[in-house]
C-alpha cells in the first residue's frame, strides 16, 4: 500500500504481484470453443451496480448461456469475491453441473480472486474470461442487465435494500418463466430447457 498526498491509500498488491498477473493473463476466453447447445455447458456471470437511497449496491448474476436461465444471484454493498461466490454457491445448489462446465466472466477483480478460482477448480469448472480490451465477449449478461434496468429499474427510486431485492427476485422469476426470447424460439428460458431435455431424451431413446 502507498499513501498519496491527500491521505488516500492505494492498493499496489495486484500491480506488483507478478504471479497473480501471470495467473490472470493465462486465463483465455474458453467460451469461444464451446457451442453451448444444451444447458450446463457454459455459464456466464457479471456484476452491475444499482443505487439504493443514494448508495451503491452490486448485483452479481450467473446465467446459463444456452437457455438464458438465471441460475443464481446476490446483492451486496461491496464488490468483491464474497459477492460473486455467493451467486456461484446459489447456482451450484440449483443445478449441480457435471465437471467440465465452462464459467465465463469479465476480468474484474471479483472473478480474478484466487478464492473464486479455487472454488471453480474444486467443482471441476473451467474458468474463462473476456479477451483483453474486447468489450462484447459477455454479451448475454450485458443484455440481461440492460433489460432488467430498462424494465424494472430506471425511473424508480429505492429507499431500502429489501425493496430492491424484492424487485430483483420478481424480475428473475418473470425472466426465467414468462419472458419470451426470440433467440429461444419465443420461449421463456425454463420452457426452452424443458424442450431441450425432452428432445435429448427422445434422441437417446431412438439411439438405444
Amino acid at each position: 500500500m502507498k499513501f498519496l498526498k491527500f491521505g488516500i491509500r492505494v492498493a499496489t498488491f495486484y500491480r506488483n504481484n507478478k504471479k497473480l498477473k501471470d495467473f490472470v493473463a493465462a486465463i483465455p476466453n474458453r467460451e469461444l470453443d464451446v457451442m453451448a447447445n444444451k444447458p450446463d455447458q457454459v455459464w456466464v456471470g457479471d456484476v452491475t451496480h444499482l443505487k439504493v437511497k443514494g448508495e451503491w449496491r452490486y448485483l452479481s448474476v450467473i446465467m446459463d448461456k444456452c437457455s438464458r436461465k438465471v441460475m443464481g444471484w446476490s446483492l451486496k454493498d461491496t464488490r468483491d469475491a464474497s459477492l460473486t461466490l455467493k451467486s456461484l454457491k446459489q447456482a451450484l445448489k440449483n443445478r449441480k453441473p457435471e465437471a467440465g462446465l465452462v464459467f465465463h466472466s469479465d476480468r474484474g477483480i471479483e472473478y480474478r480472486a484466487r478464492l473464486y478460482s479455487k472454488r471453480l477448480e474444486q467443482r471441476g469448472i473451467i474458468q474463462s474470461m473476456n479477451r483483453p480490451k474486447v468489450m462484447n465477449d459477455n454479451a448475454h449478461m450485458e443484455s440481461f442487465f440492460h433489460n432488467f434496468k430498462a424494465e424494472r429499474y430506471h425511473g424508480r427510486k429505492f429507499n431500502c435494500e429489501n425493496s430492491l431485492r424484492g424487485v430483483i427476485t420478481r424480475y428473475i422469476g418473470f425472466y426465467n418463466n414468462q419472458r419470451l426470447h426470440s433467440s429461444l424460439g419465443y420461449l421463456p428460458p425454463s420452457e426452452y430447457e424443458r424442450k431441450i431435455n425432452k428432445d435429448n431424451n427422445l434422441m437417446c431413446a431412438k439411439a438405444g
